[in-house]
């Protein structure tokens, strides 16, 4: 059977996490396909949390195999770092997982560029990096000169490699106004460090792309991972505040290497409201005692970053605009249970712009920015949905919004996120939805 695709809706943090660590039984292998440590997905298992960042949320299955390919890019210390923490927690990542030697590493030098870029102001605000050093990674990818792959760790002249790079990014850092950065660059001690890696990840190295096509013709399953949201794709996201990757659905295939014909289910998941993290234009924010109740009830903290999140109503024109983007054919709807503690519950329907009506999402930020969100106001169901297991264990006023937002993205809510572990999770008709018919 082909391949089924998991894809964030809007600007990240939408529990994708949960859901791959749900569904990969089904499958034989769950694979992450871009963006970096950036990443936070986190997954629920009873009294244990585990927040993952460069690992597939499919690892805590031991019978499914994960795969890391070539769309993503590994900062080396933080993947160690990760790794260790599993093990130290009883689970053997390293028996089923495999790195792709395409992959580019982040050296310490992106990390450094990274500082010196987060200086900069954009239309007056911050883009809203987390400091990871993928911007730079990504860069350097496309520019080719300065790129650093994972094979790379492997070759006989990778003291020489790092020697060489380090020296150029010296002089860019200079050249950039941080001379006391390009002071912290010492390529002997990234040589070392380096050297650790190879040894720690070299037997995790593989070819991934051909391993997946075999995979796919010898009839196996494959869960695709993606990371970050829609809203912050590269191309097609709210620019320049987004993020290095096409993290939309258009990613899947050239992160992956898996062709477009395999892509049979692409289930699109969304939060029953928004969040947003990091700069950029945010129509339904909520600068009040909403969005702080919001905040505070759905735990709206970044994985990675711990940042607070901004936090708005539901923005239906965004999300139909992502899930025409990604080709989504399934909506999982998270963290319903947050909405039961509100007697009101706004929906964005349309913005207006200038005085305009607008249905379509506008590709200039500055343009979103000064959009303002016309609302359509739903009842609340004041009743705890926390241990509903069925969507018959739901409120009929929860039905009337999940059945709006249907109707809102243009495809069906198959899933139902009432709490973070993972029995909280109603699916409509799971057979259904893994059917791929």
């Amino acid at each position: 059977m082909p391949a089924a695709c998991v894809i964030g809706l809007q600007w990240g943090d939408e529990a994708k996490g949960k859901l791959v660590d749900l569904l990969a039984p089904d499958h034989d292998s769950v694979v992450r396909y871009q963006g970096g440590a950036n990443a936070g997905h986190t997954v629920v298992c009873g009294d244990q949390t585990y927040k993952l960042h460069h690992v597939p949320s499919g690892i805590l299955h031991p019978g499914v195999q994960n795969y890391i390919t070539p769309g993503v890019v590994i900062e080396p210390t933080t993947m160690l770092k990760e790794l260790e923490g599993l093990e130290a927690r009883g689970i053997d990542p390293r028996s089923n997982l495999m790195i792709s030697e395409r992959a580019h590493l982040v050296m310490p030098w992106h990390l450094l560029e990274d500082q010196v870029m987060n200086r900069l102001v954009v239309q007056g605000e911050n883009i809203g990096t987390t400091l990871r050093g993928i911007g730079p990674c990504y860069r350097d990818k496309v520019g080719r000169n300065f790129a650093f792959r994972m094979i790379d760790l492997l070759q006989p002249d990778l003291a020489e490699r790092i020697a060489t790079i380090a020296e150029a990014k010296k002089s860019l850092l200079i050249g950039m106004g941080a001379k006391d950065l390009a002071e912290q660059l010492d390529a002997t001690a990234i040589n070392t460090a380096a050297r650790r890696w190879s040894e720690q990840l070299g037997p995790l190295i593989g070819d991934t792309t051909n391993d997946l096509l075999d995979e796919l013709d010898a009839g196996k399953r494959l869960l695709m991972e993606g990371a970050q949201g829609s809203l912050l794709d590269i191309d097609h996201g709210t620019y320049p505040f987004v993020t290095s990757s096409n993290s939309s659905g258009v990613g899947i295939c050239s992160g992956s290497g898996v062709p477009s014909r395999w892509i049979r289910r692409v289930i699109g998941v969304a939060k029953a409201y928004s969040t947003r993290v990091g700069g950029g234009p945010f129509p339904t924010e909520l600068n009040d005692e909403t969005g702080e109740k919001i905040r505070k009830i759905g735990r709206e903290y970044g994985t990675t970053t711990g940042r607070p999140r901004r936090c708005g109503w539901f923005d239906a024109v965004a999300v139909r605009y992502t899930t025409r983007l990604s080709g989504v054919d399934a909506l999982a709807l998270m963290m319903m249970d947050v909405l039961s503690h509100f007697d009101s519950i706004n929906v964005c329907v349309a913005y207006d712009i200038d005085g305009e009506r607008v249905e379509r999402f506008p590709c200039d930020a500055a343009k979103l920015r000064r959009a303002k969100p016309i609302f359509e106001t739903h009842s609340g169901w004041d009743v705890d949905v926390t241990g509903a297991r069925t969507l018959s264990d739901l409120p009929q006023k929860a039905h009337d919004y999940l059945a709006r937002i249907s109707q809102l993205v243009g495809v069906p809510v198959e899933i139902v996120s009432v709490g973070p572990d993972r029995v909280q999770t109603i699916f409509a008709d799971r057979a259904r939805l893994l059917s791929m018919n």
